[in-house]
């Protein structure tokens, strides 16, 4: 993809423009401003509008001065641009039908976004060089607490930033993000308006962090970050609003020392002080610029700029700060790998993977490595139907608050990630999925395994968790088809995946037909750019406990296979169900052989298991001779005694 504006991002700090509402308000707007009249040059839907609300004063909703005072908004962003901006934001911060909503106009998003785009652009074609960004705040409604849908909010964004292009956008932003599902939400939604308009730009993105270290919901910026980093598109990350440039520092630092997106910084003047029952904002313009430096020097921050109580005296000084200068390496490695749009990710993940050091899932609240320090990556799996006869009990009595305690205690005793799966006979898996997730993606601080076979299913939980889950799973029992469906899903929306060694032969019983396969479906992974390390290999294993003399061996090919799959893709994960190597055993035996055939895989390289936490025991906790009989039958060690 040829960009000027990512030309130019590789090259140099760039400088956003500042607070707008303030400008507007210093402009002593009259409530005529606030009026939509019938003109005959307004679109249509704003005539209708007009003659709908019969001259009703929308006092605040700043969107419609792109129909009443377009001259003003273009002054303002042309001030910005003279005081040293390079990129000024598009005047649709609340342009969704959400917030249009609450002045009684929602079908106005598109136009809205359109004049919008078409005034910035006209600002910006006066000078050289400079750049639209199409800009869309969070809106009044959250996701995750249930006050708004996925499907309102990600159609509204959509319809606004396919405005938003076809009115000359160089790159689109969603900004002030409270709620990670949200984030992911938008980021969807930028996604179905390139593909509508067939333009591609590039997106970024901009959290806030609140003064308890923390978005609103209580999401950490890690779980942002891995989310965001998800998405090839995205390339550029970071914050604004809520706090001003010192109570950001801290945040600053940490996406110096994780994010491989270029990271754009716009901070408020500092803390707001209440005077005459005002909000006022007394950082200086050369207080601003200060941190600014600081953060492009010692950083490597890519884009700086302003958001309440910034003026274009602040940019000003910011801009006669850093601009022109290089801003570190994050950027330019991206850059020099091509690392953006139109990129074949097919031959990079590799080099993503490597640099990434987020690697690992997220959820609303928390990020969680793949590898852990002291452990393995435990999958809880009591959050299943197939399962848990207490989860299916519970489930067919639609006890969402049992349901929800069983989740908060495998969190208790240790599981990394819940496994879940609602399927059940006589019961709408989707309804059941999508309520049992709602509740754990506001109530339990893990990540999320999704545990399904069904297409429509995983997409409406994936439209249901915010930060980056996994699903479970994909295979080729049944060909090609569904896994290249489940991994169009996992792209879209950002996810990792469990992949099972079958094929249309069944299950992959030895390890060089399990090998095959893995071989097979990273081929899958790769052409739909999930990097290698958000693949986990499920090598499988049958019982032990039949006596069957094809399966005596079986144990040990799966340890084989995972060793040889480890030494062929070194970033790939893998995973087992480790509990079906003991089915038909007694609770005993299935103790002591799960915890020994655990303990084999992981020195052969597993790195995560679905696993009842409690109910395994390390070898300094079983009794020897129980240890060695149950790794005399993982390894098929025949004894018979002298007759």
């Amino acid at each position: 993809m040829s960009s000027a504006f990512l030309d130019a991002l590789g090259e140099r700090v760039l400088v956003w423009d500042g607070a707008t509402g303030t400008q507007y308000q210093n402009a002593g707007l009259s409530d005529a401003d606030f009026t939509l009249t019938d003109e005959p040059h307004y679109p249509q839907a704003v005539r209708q509008a007009a003659q709908r609300l019969g001259g009703e004063v929308l006092e605040g909703c700043n969107e419609i001065l792109c129909f009443t005072r377009p001259d003003l908004i273009e002054d303002v962003h042309r001030a910005y641009f003279e005081a040293g901006s390079d990129m000024v934001e598009t005047n649709t911060f609340g342009a969704t039908s959400i917030v249009l909503g609450e002045y009684d106009i929602p079908e106005l998003v598109y136009d809205v976004s359109l004049a919008a785009a078409r005034i910035a652009r006209k600002a910006a074609d006066h000078y050289s060089g400079k750049f639209v960004v199409g800009a869309v705040g969070p809106g009044t409604k959250l996701v995750s607490l249930g006050h708004t849908t996925w499907d309102e909010v990600s159609e509204t964004y959509a319809t606004a930033y396919t405005a938003l292009l076809e009115g000359g956008s160089d790159a689109l932003l969603l900004e002030t993000q409270q709620d990670l599902l949200m984030v992911k939400a938008g980021i969807v939604a930028m996604h179905e308006a390139m593909d509508r308009t067939g333009i591609r730009v590039p997106l970024i993105v901009q959290v806030t962090m609140e003064q308890t270290g923390t978005m609103l919901l209580g999401s950490e910026l890690a779980s942002g970050l891995n989310l965001v980093e998800c998405f090839p598109a995205v390339v550029g990350f970071g914050l604004n609003c809520a706090t001003g440039p010192v109570e950001m520092t801290p945040h600053v630092r940490f996406l110096s020392e994780n994010s491989t997106r270029p990271i754009s910084i716009q901070p408020n003047a500092g803390l707001p002080a209440m005077e005459a029952g005002r909000a006022v904002y007394k950082f200086t313009p050369e207080q601003l610029a200060e941190h600014h430096d600081r953060f492009v020097t010692d950083y490597g921050v890519a884009m700086v700029g302003g958001c309440c109580g910034t003026t274009p005296e602040h940019i000003r000084a910011v801009s006669a700060a850093v601009s022109g200068r290089s801003h570190g390496s994050v950027a330019h490695w991206q850059k020099s790998r091509g690392i953006f749009p139109g990129f074949d990710f097919a031959q990079a993940s590799d080099e993503r993977a490597g640099a990434l050091k987020l690697v690992g899932c997220s959820s609303l609240y928390q990020f969680q490595p793949y590898k852990q320090d002291t452990s393995f990556l435990i999958v809880g799996e009591k959050t299943n139907a197939n399962g848990s006869k207490a989860f299916r009990e519970m489930l067919a009595a639609e006890n969402w608050d049992g349901l929800t305690e069983l989740a908060k205690e495998l969190e208790g005793e240790g599981s990394h990630v819940l496994d879940v799966c609602t399927a059940y006979v006589g019961r709408d898996e989707a309804r059941d999925m999508r309520k049992l997730l709602s509740l754990y993606n506001q109530h339990v601080t893990v990540p999320i395994m999704i545990d399904s076979t069904e297409v429509p299913v995983i997409e409406k939980a994936l439209q249901t968790l915010a930060g980056k889950p996994i699903v479970n799973s994909i295979n080729f029992e049944d060909g090609e088809d569904r896994t290249r469906k489940v991994l169009a899903l996992c792209k879209k929306y950002g996810a990792a995946v469990v992949a099972l060694t079958i094929d249309e032969d069944g299950m992959a019983k030895s390890s060089e037909k399990k090998v095959a396969v893995a071989d097979r479906i990273i081929s899958f992974t790769r052409e739909y750019g999930l990097p290698d390390h958000d693949v986990f290999f499920d090598c499988l294993t049958f019982t032990l406990g039949s006596g069957d003399e094809e399966f005596r061996k079986s144990a040990m090919a799966t340890i084989d296979a995972i060793r040889a799959i480890k030494a062929r893709y070194p970033r790939a994960n893998s995973i087992l169900g480790v509990s079906n190597v003991s089915f038909g055993l007694k609770p005993a035996a299935r103790m002591a052989l799960n915890s020994v055939f655990l303990h084999y895989a992981l020195e052969a390289g597993l790195t995560a298991a679905i696993v009842h936490a409690s109910k395994i025991k390390p070898e300094s906790q079983i009794d020897a001779d129980v240890w060695r009989l149950a790794s005399d039958l993982v390894f098929d060690k025949r004894e018979f005694a002298v007759a």
